[in-house]
């Protein structure tokens, strides 16, 4: 990110912290805009008006004011630092994921695969918080959440290791380093055949972004009209301030790592803007459109049309399914550069 301005200097241990301090502000900020526009969206496409585009702010404003809870027959530590892990692993993903147009600020220390890991502990985290509260409604939640979290990766991880083999064969560079996978698109190196493939692969991505996210209808973890909120409902406060702002971050972080793999193009280079600047401005803007463009498509779009699985359907739409899907695409990209 410090490059965005032509600064080369090497990264310290100081501008590690105050980046990831800012990176976790610009995550929360366009996060909880993200996250009040489809709260609006999703109103007005079931007729009703919704609450403001601003009440993810007043929610955070009003959890913070609140006192802390910790219930009887919990443990207290764990049902503590788990909202403190979430918090802290989301906000490492923004700090490998490419954003707004320029490079991550520790990109060129982790991969792919290593996001594929951090996209797991937010959820673990959710986990043992709800193992930790002693609440039957949370236990659920809890073994629903671990059901679901081991049934996307599958897709997800056959998404990603397609891209990475296709861009293998156009550069000797690591295929699976976000900061490659943006500069060789997906896009410029398939034919026709590939192109159906990746068109495949992000229908997959799309499904699974929802299920990351836990939205309708794979918020099975939560449900609140079934098991009361299940793995937040002993949480109040500060504390679940934190879970909501973790959930909020994670959610910007997923759908920004759907646009660096199938959509890393920067409007700048595309009408011939130079100065470093105006550049920045014109792809951080044009990324934000992009990701709320993914973001209607995988998130308001299906949550609003459906209405929660069961966990069994859940699980079987992406281990056999998604992943099914997710393979057929693979074969095409394949098919495709042996052709």
């Amino acid at each position: 990110m410090l490059n965005l301005i032509g600064i080369g200097y090497p990264l310290s241990i100081v501008v590690i912290i105050v980046g990831s301090f800012i990176l976790a502000l610009v995550g929360a900020f366009f996060g909880m805009l993200y996250r009040g526009v489809d709260r609006k969206l999703s109103a007005h496409m079931q007729g009703r008006i919704g609450p403001p585009i601003i009440q993810p702010f007043r929610d955070v404003q009003k959890l913070l004011m609140k006192e802390s809870i910790i219930p009887d027959g919990s443990i207290p530590w764990l049902f503590t630092a788990a909202p403190f892990i979430c918090m802290i692993a989301s906000t490492l993903l923004l700090l490998y994921i490419p954003l707004f147009g320029q490079k991550a600020l520790l990109g060129s220390t982790g991969d792919a695969i290593l996001v594929l890991y951090l996209l797991i502990v937010p959820s673990l985290a959710f986990v043992l918080g709800g193992f930790a509260s002693s609440s039957p409604y949370a236990t659920v939640g809890a073994q629903r959440e671990m059901v679901i979290m081991m049934s996307y990766e599958f897709p997800l991880a056959v998404t990603i290791v397609a891209i990475a083999w296709r861009i293998s064969h156009a550069t000797g560079a690591n295929p699976f380093m976000l900061s490659t996978i943006a500069e060789y698109p997906i896009w410029n190196l398939v034919g026709p055949l590939g192109a159906i493939g990746s068109l495949i692969l992000v229908f997959t991505l799309i499904v699974v972004t929802i299920g990351e996210v836990a939205k309708v209808p794979f918020d099975i973890a939560e449900a609140e009209t079934e098991i009361a909120g299940g793995l937040l409902v002993e949480y109040s406060g500060r504390n679940l301030c934190l879970f909501y702002i973790a959930d909020i971050i994670k959610a910007f972080a997923m759908v920004s790592l759907v646009v660096v793999l199938f959509f890393p193009y920067n409007l700048s280079l595309a009408i011939g803007i130079g100065a470093p600047i105006l550049a920045f401005i014109i792809d951080a803007l044009f990324f934000l459109f992009k990701v709320f463009g993914v973001m209607f498509l995988s998130i308001i779009l299906i949550r609003t049309a459906m209405a929660r699985f069961k966990i069994s359907q859940a699980s079987t739409i992406y281990i056999v399914a998604m992943t099914l899907i997710a393979l057929v695409g693979l074969i095409l990209i394949w098919a495709d550069a042996i052709v």
